[in-house]
């Protein structure tokens, strides 16, 4: 569109003409005049200038420049439309010939020859040393009516020089201007819409991603928890991570009772997604009203057992149940079923996605110590410590969903999670139908100008989709991620969980080279944490920080970028009984091996028979040299 000549008053930005004229008047710094020498060739550019115009043109006040230009017969002084105007004296017979001026006396006879077609030169220069204009404004400058100016516009028109059209910005006149103005102000404003568009790498969408999701100043409050539940809505995630982590990260004052606050509302469920050991489970959290379109399809549901298929049974003729209920069904339809292991065959359903709770009591028990209560008649022998009612997810899912809808919903959900959704940015998600399925819905969106397609993030493969707001977010980012010099603040250091979605390595980009290849590369595995600087991760750690990794690009490209990167390592959650933080491998050497061994000992760290361990409680100054020699 671009290319065009009309119709351009959408397409230009403002800043860009602004700039351009700026330096087409000279009022750039860049082109102010320094002496007299350059104001006289200035006025010999420009043509008549008003005292104060050609002050608005110089680095240093001009009178004395203007007073010895006249001494030296280059400049002199006209009156047009009533004010006094400076021009070249080399364009005394231009002025008087084109507009009637009179030049002073004592002018060589070379400045003063009649000149062809005098009017037309004026507008020429005019037109050449500005941007869009339209004949009022034209004839304003000149003194002159606009039916003077008409015929020399449409003459130059004819000739190629000047083009005409909707030009300006917010205007509403029919635009003169020169034709290569014109050309310079496309290609200025071509250059900045290709520097708009141009994708970053893969450092800002690691300092994107834990701003999108509220990492850098979280709030509190039930209204933030349902914002976070919108964000990770539908992703399977370890209770113990979301409970003990990636909530809390996200909500100032985060208390799990909230969740419990939300459930009992009717707001939100939950579902399980697979067991991870024998006292954890991943989850996935889902609104009520969008449960329906987002939970993932299954094929059918085979019971393991007879006990698994008395518990869906029960649940199924007595609707929603508390456990004590269950067990007495069992016990009137099957007396001789083994109901010792209810509870393991009902956690069996649970974390396959066929029961779930009106409660978070019993994700919170995991772990803990079963209750004993024993009963005449066998029964439940062991109980954790549950509660709230049990039901079936397939009365969440009863009616079947409408196949648009789900799939819109779903494509929402990806990018209110992702900022920016790729097929390789979601492929760990294996969402239903996979990027293929939902590629229809976004380009929909694109067309109903809801979503703005484009290749946003380097590294990201095929067509990428984002909301307006995410891009211009994400953009933003450029110019950190490039920021190689100044000092590091405790904004561009941040450490999250390796399998938190705010982290896009291991995921939608690969990891960077380690300083040990030949150790096991780093994972999205619960427990892990990821520490980046500026988007580049700097130090990777395991379970409790026993083990760490770290990425030379990184500690090298930025400076104090080590001692940051253990500052934040510091922060790692160490639970309720704040666990000491001990190191034990660094690179998969001892860390007494390690040529890092220096700065965690400068940092506070002290080393015993286990590793380093951190003697500073986390808050503290670092020590100083004195205290670090003892």
């Amino acid at each position: 569109e671009l290319l065009g000549q009309g119709e351009l008053r959408d397409l230009i930005d403002p800043g860009v003409l602004a700039e351009l004229e700026a330096d087409l008047q000279c009022i750039s710094d860049r082109y102010r005049a320094r002496d007299a020498d350059e104001l006289h060739d200035l006025l010999r550019r420009l043509g008549d200038l008003t005292p104060a115009e050609i002050a608005e043109r110089s680095l240093e006040p001009p009178d004395a420049w203007l007073e010895r230009l006249r001494d030296e017969r280059r400049a002199i002084a006209i009156a047009l439309d009533g004010e006094p105007r400076w021009i070249a004296a080399e364009d005394a017979g231009l002025y008087r010939d084109a507009l009637g001026a009179l030049p002073p006396a004592g002018l060589p006879d070379s400045f003063l020859e009649p000149v062809e077609r005098p009017l037309e030169a004026l507008v020429r220069r005019y037109a050449r040393h500005r941007g869009p204009f339209t004949l009022r404004e034209a004839a304003a400058r000149f003194g002159l009516r606009p039916g003077q100016l008409d015929t020399v516009l449409e003459s130059l028109l004819a000739a190629g020089v000047l083009v005409r059209g909707e030009i300006r910005p917010g205007g509403a006149e029919t635009d003169w201007c020169d034709s290569e103005v014109l050309r310079r102000l496309k290609r200025r404003n071509l250059a900045q819409l290709r520097d708009e568009v141009a994708a970053v790498d893969g450092s800002a969408l690691a300092i994107f991603l834990p701003r999108w999701h509220g990492l850098d100043k979280p709030a509190a409050g039930l209204p933030r928890l349902r914002e976070v539940v919108e964000q990770l809505e539908g992703l399977p995630l370890p209770w113990s991570l979301l409970d003990g982590t990636l909530l809390p990260a996200r909500i100032q004052g985060y208390r799990s009772d909230m969740l419990d606050t939300l459930a009992a509302a009717g707001e939100i469920v939950w579902v399980g997604a697979g067991a991870s050991g024998s006292s954890d489970g991943r989850i996935r959290l889902y609104r009520r009203d969008r449960v329906r379109d987002l939970l993932p399809r299954d094929a059918g549901y085979e019971p393991a057992s007879t006990l698994h298929r008395l518990i869906l049974e029960s649940l199924e003729d007595r609707g929603a149940s508390f456990l004590f209920e269950i067990d007495e069904w069992i016990a009137d339809e099957a007396a001789e079923a083994d109901r010792s292991e209810l509870v393991e065959h009902l956690w069996d359903l649970v974390w396959d996605g066929q029961v779930t709770n009106d409660t978070f009591a019993p994700l919170k028990g995991l772990g803990s110590k079963p209750a004993r209560r024993r009963r005449a008649t066998g029964g439940i022998r062991a109980v954790p410590a549950t509660g709230g009612r049990w039901s079936l997810v397939v009365k969440l899912t009863r009616r079947t969903p409408n196949p648009t809808k789900a799939a819109i919903a779903r494509a929402r959900t990806l990018l209110e999670r992702h900022g920016v959704v790729s097929r390789s940015g979601i492929a760990a998600e294996k969402p239903d139908g996979g990027f293929g399925a939902l590629y229809p819905v976004y380009r929909e969106l694109e067309e109903q100008g809801q979503v703005r397609r484009g290749y946003f993030v380097e590294g990201l493969d095929g067509a990428q989709f984002a909301y307006a707001g995410a891009v211009d977010r994400l953009r933003a980012c450029r110019e950190l991620s490039e920021d190689r010099d100044s000092a590091l603040g405790e904004r561009d250091v941040v450490i999250l969980a390796a399998m938190d979605p705010a982290n896009p390595f291991g995921a939608a980009l690969p990891w960077p080279a380690t300083a040990s290849p030949d150790t096991t590369p780093p994972r999205r595995t619960a427990g892990a944490w990821l520490v980046l600087v500026r988007g580049n991760p700097a130090l990777y750690a395991t379970r409790r920080g026993r083990q760490l990794l770290t990425f030379p690009a990184t500690l090298s490209r930025f400076d104090g970028a080590l001692t940051a990167a253990i500052e934040a390592l510091r922060r790692l959650p160490r639970g309720h009984r704040k666990t000491l933080l001990v190191v034990e491998k660094i690179d998969g050497a001892n860390v007494l091996e390690s040529p890092l061994l220096d700065a965690f000992v400068g940092a506070g760290f002290g080393s015993d028979y286990r590793g380093l361990v951190d003697l500073r409680p986390p808050g503290a100054a670092p020590r100083g040299a004195d205290e670090r020699r003892a």
